[in-house]
């Protein structure tokens, strides 16, 4: 405080000396600017400090909104640790920690904030150090602390180039992945075979990464994870690979859950191993899978529609000699079949043949009378 105070003195003795040698003193316009320059000063600083990689910050939901933030006491290590940052102040740089966090709490930069679930929950002995659900402080308590205090980021970050040449990459990739059935057939495997190794290696990582925490779990009682972040969203890359696990923070387990997760666990893996399929159901279903994916890898355009093309000129062959037989037997049916004759002739032909009848049997007996 000495210091600001000579500090200004000096000011105050400089900007008199200039009145009466006559050089212009800034007006109130030059007064603001420097006002709105500090505030930009603020602001890049801000910038530079969220997006440095050794400030821990997670991410949570506020308010139905998801917020990155960090804690007061990682806040006053990293400045600890990175004092050149403060040069972007310029003439705040000498400030404390403290006052330069109060400053950003005052600019709406930062916002104080606590977590919503106060209570320990059943089997843990502390509150979780990163809290996924965050609530506002009142305004009476919006000052910096170090002591269990959370403080979210207000402002929206600055998208770096990458990302945005990233986000017009994303459409010739979604392009590229509908034409995979065009592309040739070693981009088909290689694709293939990368993608299949890829999900491999997750698998088994997985796998082996369950397995040593269930031994470790049921023989010594820990909770050991290989691999802690490899499923955590908010991960950074630098996180998400790394090996050692977290100390364990629960409770030791009781020996007779440990006992009973055994025994089921053994009673799996025998279940498992007696409806295991035989190795020529093994054979008749890596055949067929592999018969599909041939199938997929093998499908071209130009031969979809030569073998189209084929079967349609197969088709016409084994037509034609169909019809040719059935014009011949239609011709030979209209020769030999009689004409048509409805039931109305037909009656007509036989009152006539009877009528006829009748007319010849009284002709011969009216001749027979005669010639006696």
């Amino acid at each position: 405080m000495k210091k600001a105070g000579a500090a200004e003195k000096k000011r105050v003795r400089r900007s008199s000396a200039a009145s009466q040698n006559g050089i212009r003193v800034p007006n109130n316009d030059t007064l603001l600017r420097k006002q709105a320059g500090k505030k930009d000063v603020y602001q890049l600083f801000a910038e530079k400090v969220r997006d440095h990689k050794e400030l821990k910050s997670r991410w949570a939901v506020l308010q139905e909104t998801r917020v990155e933030y960090f804690r007061g006491k990682d806040f006053v290590s990293f400045l600890r640790n990175h004092p050149e940052l403060k040069e972007i102040l310029d003439s705040d740089k000498n400030l404390e920690t403290e006052d330069i966090a109060d400053a950003l709490l005052r600019k709406n930069l930062v916002v104080r904030c606590d977590r919503v679930v106060k209570t320990v929950r059943p089997g843990k002995k502390k509150l979780s150090t990163w809290p996924a659900h965050l609530e506002i402080l009142p305004e009476q308590e919006q000052i910096f602390s170090d002591n269990d205090a959370f403080f979210a980021w207000t402002f929206v970050k600055r998208r770096p180039l990458w990302q945005t040449l990233l986000s017009f990459c994303w459409p010739v990739l979604t392009l590229a992945i509908c034409l995979f059935p065009v592309y040739p057939h070693r981009c088909k495997l290689l694709i293939l075979y990368s993608c299949a190794g890829v999900l491999l290696v997750i698998l088994s990582l997985l796998l082996v990464r369950a397995a040593i925490f269930g031994a470790i779990w049921v023989i010594l009682g820990k909770r050991v994870w290989i691999f802690p972040n490899i499923l955590a969203e908010e991960a950074t890359l630098g996180e998400l690979f790394r090996f050692w696990p977290k100390k364990d923070e629960g409770e030791r387990p009781k020996w007779t859950a440990r006992v009973f997760f055994a025994v089921v666990a053994v009673l799996v893996i025998l279940l498992l191993r007696h409806h295991a399929p035989d190795e020529a159901a093994r054979a008749r279903y890596q055949k067929r899978m592999s018969n599909i994916i041939d199938d997929v890898l093998e499908w071209n355009p130009t031969l979809a529609l030569s073998g189209m093309m084929e079967k349609q000129s197969d088709v016409a062959n084994d037509t034609e000699p169909n019809k040719k037989f059935s014009d011949r037997t239609q011709t030979s049916s209209e020769r030999t079949a009689p004409p048509d004759t409805s039931v109305e002739t037909i009656l007509e032909q036989h009152e006539n043949e009877e009528t006829g009848s009748a007319q010849d049997n009284h002709q011969h007996q009216q001749q027979h009378h005669a010639d006696i």
